[in-house]
């Protein structure tokens, strides 16, 4: 019997409204004009390169190459095709950047715009699968986000902070489980991160970034 790939409604719903979504991204892009100036309100590197526009911009500690007019996105130092929600978080976060100075006061995701509404399902598609394999031993999370670049904090028992992007900190806090108590956990941002992604996209990041850490501990 011959074997086929079929793909499912929701699939293919998800795949056009990606799709969708980095066209439109894209051609925003197209229209700015002023590129170095978004360059600097999202601390990016603007230079041109055989009369192409180029921006450098760090993302989950590796740089990324957008380069116009065509708006192709690419690493800087490894091969490989940029996975299409990387590619959608990357312009995003070009796009939206407004340049506000971090505040070091950091929020929960509850206090984002629409933060409260979406929170239970941002803690099941972040905080959780953190918690279930980082929990009753928090001290793996800062080998692990070391990788990332991430730094030790001094909150709960024990805390990292990331730089998902070069104006986008992120603080994932953990306390440790025991026999009596489960483990607990929360995930902190800059309470600037509004002026640089839409609240949809931070859950997408918060959990790119969770599952990039849990493929890690293998």
């Amino acid at each position: 019997m011959e074997n086929r790939h079929f793909t499912s409604p929701e699939q293919k719903n998800y795949e056009r409204a990606y799709s969708l979504a980095y066209k439109l991204a894209r051609e925003q892009l197209v229209r700015i004009d002023d590129i170095e100036q978004q360059c600097r309100k999202s601390n990016s590197q603007y230079q041109v390169i055989d009369a192409k526009k180029v921006i450098t911009i760090r993302y989950l500690n590796q740089s990324y190459l957008i380069t116009l007019p065509g708006v192709e996105i690419s690493p800087l130092d490894s091969p490989g095709e940029v996975p299409a929600r990387d590619r959608l978080l990357i312009l995003h976060y070009f796009l939206t950047a407004k340049g506000t100075p971090l505040t070091g006061k950091l929020i929960p995701f509850r206090e984002l715009p629409e933060g409260t509404v979406y929170s239970p399902t941002f803690a099941k598609r972040t905080i959780q699968p953190l918690l279930t394999n980082f929990g009753k031993e928090p001290e793996r999370l800062l080998e692990i986000c070391q990788k990332l670049g991430g730094i030790k904090t001094d909150y709960g028992d024990m805390a990292v902070t990331i730089d998902a992007f070069s104006r986008v900190p992120i603080t994932i806090v953990l306390w440790r489980g025991d026999d009596e108590f489960p483990p607990e956990g929360n995930i902190l941002f800059d309470a600037t991160i509004p002026d640089y992604l839409p609240t949809e996209d931070i859950t997408v990041l918060c959990e790119i970034l969770t599952w990039k850490l849990i493929k890690s501990l293998s």
